[in-house]
């Protein structure tokens, strides 16, 4: 299983970040589009680092046109020399519309127009096809060569594609690299409902499992002592709320038998009562969702709950030194 660490935070500080994911034995660094760009840290990240694999965890796809997105990609993994994976998402519809001001409809659908058009572009760029990309959503029918990409030699980034529910899963198998499931999900979500979307993806493409990575960056409550296991367990009761509260990700708590709690999240965030939407997650919510173990207790845990199904563990804690680091990152390989 390959672990990845993140790459957040104050830009001038991601240098040395980047080359301490890399010494603690990380396969990649990541970075996420939440208060800021998801691509700056990368830059940086393949700047000061020879080994590690540099992906977005996610990019909003729908903020960006599939030529916005084609030009990024391609200009990081050349950069990184391939070692950049694109992972993009879909958002959800306030996002889209109120924060960046963009269309939405027919998310599913459009993100596998969305991807086949990168590709398309991809394919015209390191391939010399004409580019003829005509859907319903994107239309992409002018490159002259003035716009292609002078660097070729590392080709096309790898995709992985953000899902929550199965048509998304479905669209992953199809047209990407890989799913990068949301953390708002349960072992038994993950195994009844994406895998087995995935698949027919898969089966639909014609290709095989084994050309495929599944990734999820899992909720992990941990501490080095009372205190910050303390911490670490109010803060993801509050994650898990705030995600909760979406409509969209409703059918996880309701295979669980806690689809009522999702509306009366969702108006507690409208009233923005964030520590009360907290104390709606029970102890057996959070632990269907997270793991809740000493740091030294992680590795194994993560590979019991779901070490046959998962390729990439996203991992979002934190040791004190390189060496617990690198031991704990070891542990996941073992």
């Amino acid at each position: 299983m390959q672990v990845d660490g993140g790459l957040f935070g104050d830009l001038g500080k991601v240098p040395e970040r980047a080359r301490l994911l890399e010494a603690s034995g990380y396969d990649g660094a990541f970075s996420a589009e939440v208060s800021s760009d998801p691509f700056f840290p990368l830059v940086l990240g393949a700047e000061h680092t020879e080994r590690i694999e540099l992906l977005t965890g996610i990019a909003v796809a729908f903020a960006r046109n599939p030529m916005n997105m084609a030009n990024i990609a391609h200009d990081l993994n050349a950069f990184s020399k391939g070692r950049f994976i694109l992972g993009i998402g879909s958002q959800i519809r306030p996002h889209i519309t109120k924060r960046f001001s963009m269309p939405w409809s027919h998310p599913a659908a459009r993100m596998r127009e969305y991807i086949l058009a990168m590709r398309a572009i991809w394919d015209c760029w390191y391939e010399g096809k004409p580019l003829a990309f005509e859907g319903e959503f994107y239309q992409h029918t002018l490159m002259t060569p003035m716009f292609v990409p002078a660097e070729l030699q590392y080709g096309p980034p790898r995709v992985l594609l953000a899902a929550v529910g199965p048509k998304m899963a479905e669209v992953a198998g199809e047209t990407a690299d890989g799913v990068l499931a949301h953390a708002f999900t349960t072992e038994r979500y993950m195994r009844e409902v994406t895998i087995p979307a995935v698949e027919r993806g898969l089966a639909a493409s014609g290709r095989s499992r084994s050309s495929f990575q599944v990734a999820c960056p899992m909720f992990v409550v941990t501490g080095v002592d009372e205190e910050a296991m303390a911490n670490s367990m109010g803060a993801h009761r509050k994650q898990i709320a705030f995600y909760g509260s979406t409509p969209a990700y409703r059918p996880v708590l309701e295979m669980h038998g806690w689809g009522d709690l999702q509306p009366e999240l969702n108006i507690l965030s409208k009233r923005g009562e964030w520590d009360a939407m907290g104390d709606r997650i029970t102890d057996d919510i959070l632990n269907e969702f997270a793991i809740v173990a000493e740091p030294k207790d992680v590795p194994r845990l993560v590979k019991e709950r779901c070490g046959d199904i998962l390729d990439r563990f996203v991992c979002m804690m934190e040791l004190p030194d390189v060496d617990q680091q690198r031991e704990f990152v070891q542990a996941f390989k073992e």
